[in-house]
């Protein structure tokens, strides 16, 4: 008798399409969502990452423009007031501000510092939106994936009981396909989140450290315009 039963569960398919197949309409949406999550998340990890390393690249070649000792009209000009890297849209915030803070006849505006401040907060508040947009996906996938899966569990655990007493037989061929299918909706939540609650942390490190780099700049070219308008 044990021989036969074992030689029933050899004949169910347990690969990954094999259960999917079986699981109940339920069960499958879970198993949906959770994949879908998960290659949504893999998406936006994706693209932060090379939108990270652009930010990065694109911030030290505008340094190292900005410390040559070039002429910050002149560099300005080079930039223009609407340019596509973000260290220099904060930097032509605050020059656009600096320009037009200059009075017809050579004076400044009162007020020009508090006011090229304030151009370039807003300018880096921008960056940082824009930084961090997304990984609040990252986020609620790495917080509610695992109970999505568990919901699945009970469920598809909750039918093979139900199979169970249908079919009055406490089998392996019975029982084992239906907890297989449950566990297979834990597996999928925790795949799915995982990676998104290790790379949230990660990428919300980095974007808190490349906003930094920002506000660093912002306030050391700050302080350069501080002393042309003390001379001034």
């Amino acid at each position: 008798m044990e021989a036969g039963t074992l030689a029933v569960a050899h004949e169910v398919d347990f690969s990954f399409f094999g259960l999917f197949a079986r699981a109940t309409l339920t069960v499958q949406l879970v198993m949906l969502v959770l994949i879908i999550a998960s290659v949504w998340s893999w998406a936006i990890i994706w693209t932060k990452h090379r939108l990270f390393r652009q930010a990065r690249a694109e911030a030290a070649v505008f340094e190292d423009a900005f410390w040559s000792g070039e002429p910050l009209e002149q560099l300005y000009e080079q930039v223009g007031p609407s340019p596509e890297g973000r260290s220099e849209r904060i930097f032509a915030a605050g020059m656009t501000e600096w320009e037009r803070s200059h009075k017809a006849g050579g004076g400044m505006i009162p007020g020009a510092q508090v006011r090229i401040d304030r151009s370039m907060d807003v300018a880096i508040q921008k960056e940082s939106e824009e930084l961090q947009s997304g990984l609040t996906v990252l986020a609620t996938v790495g917080s509610t994936a695992p109970f999505i899966g568990l919901f699945g569990t009970v469920w598809g655990i909750m039918n093979a009981f139900i199979e169970i007493g249908q079919s009055q037989s406490t089998s392996l061929a019975v029982v084992a396909p239906g907890i297989a299918e449950a566990l297979l909706a834990t597996g999928l939540g925790l795949l799915a989140a995982i990676p998104a609650v290790i790379f949230y942390n990660k990428l919300s490190s980095d974007a808190d450290r490349i906003v930094g780099g920002y506000e660093a700049f912002a306030d050391e070219f700050a302080t350069i315009l501080s002393r042309q308008l003390d001379a001034a």
